[in-house]
């Protein structure tokens, strides 16, 4: 049986019953993930969070999920929330390589194999670099059902000349082994717990974003800042990477808001538009995190979300 690891109940709003575990990926990093609902009759949600998030972020959309007949399964990707931070600086985003995140699904499958009663229907709910991840692990071949999507990182928000700027910057930057520093003019924005709401890319209520900043006033080492150029690198190769395969045989629904500032709307539109089955459902006026944006926004993304996967679950 797997070690329990730290679930944080006091902020996250959960439901009762989860429990948190550590694993360990193939490569020997230490990382969290988290259960709530085993017995659960209509199948299991693997929901992919995205850069800096923790599994108690989620606490309130795993708690409509479970009372929806799902049970939730969340990790903590290397390097964020109390997965293993991979470099000096804990509070630096970093991966050597976004492959390095398959390493972590991998893990994260093999115990969700364990817990899931034999044969439940699987679903991947999965926000940001989650969703860039994701799409990643689905063109593997991982199982699931149906997959929904808010905001996916299929492409950083920059135009043309910007993002051949970015790649040639992370290249020089991995070349002199000076990969680890922050992007260039890395400022308060990349810090959540002290942003005030009026700078804030996320999301237009203030009271939700107040409470994801006192679950990082509550336990400092959830906390994670801007990215580093390595980070950045590796994310321009994956979603070019990414950018060249074909969608996933599977329906799948997305997201996205009509302010999305921090990854391109571009990209999600031409995937969407050529994926068979594929749905995408523009949000007026919301920024990038659907599923912690005001309370009429959140309610009509996760009712997509339940339809998409009600349609492929048991009665």
């Amino acid at each position: 049986m797997a070690e329990t690891a730290p679930l944080f109940a006091d902020v996250a709003e959960a439901p009762p019953g989860g429990r948190a575990v550590w694993l360990r990926a193939a490569d020997g990093v230490r990382l969290r993930a988290a259960w709530w609902g085993r017995a659960a009759p209509r199948g299991v949600v693997l929901l992919f969070p995205g850069r800096t998030e923790v599994i108690e972020k989620y606490g309130r959309v795993v708690a409509e999920l479970v009372r929806a007949g799902f049970a939730v399964t969340v990790i903590d990707w290397r390097g964020q929330g109390l997965s293993e931070r991979l470099i000096a600086d804990p509070e630096l985003g970093y991966v050597g390589d976004f492959r390095d995140f398959q390493t972590d699904v991998d893990a994260w499958l093999e115990a969700v194999a364990q817990w899931a009663p034999a044969g439940a229907p699987r679903f991947v709910l999965a926000h940001s670099m989650g969703g860039c991840i994701a799409l990643r692990a689905l063109t593997r071949g991982i199982a699931a059902q149906r997959v929904a999507f808010s905001a996916p990182m299929w492409g950083l928000r920059a135009g043309p000349w910007m993002r051949a700027g970015m790649v040639a910057l992370a290249r020089a930057a991995r070349l002199g082994r000076r990969d680890a520093r922050p992007v260039p003019g890395a400022g308060i924005e990349f810090r959540l717990w002290e942003n005030p709401f009026e700078n804030n890319d996320l999301t237009t209520d203030p009271a939700t974003y107040a409470w994801m900043q006192g679950q990082l006033h509550a336990h400092p080492e959830l906390r994670l800042g801007a990215p580093t150029l390595r980070w950045l690198g590796a994310a321009l190769d994956e979603t070019a990477a990414l950018a060249r395969l074909p969608a996933p045989a599977l329906p799948a629904y997305c997201g996205l808001g009509t302010r999305e500032r921090l990854v391109s709307a571009g990209a999600i539109a031409a995937r969407m538009a050529a994926w068979p089955g594929g749905v995408l459902e523009r949000f007026d006026g919301a920024e990038h995190e659907l599923m912690m944006e005001a309370p009429a926004t959140r309610a009509r993304f996760m009712a997509g979300v339940l339809a998409t996967f009600r349609a492929a679950a048991p009665a």
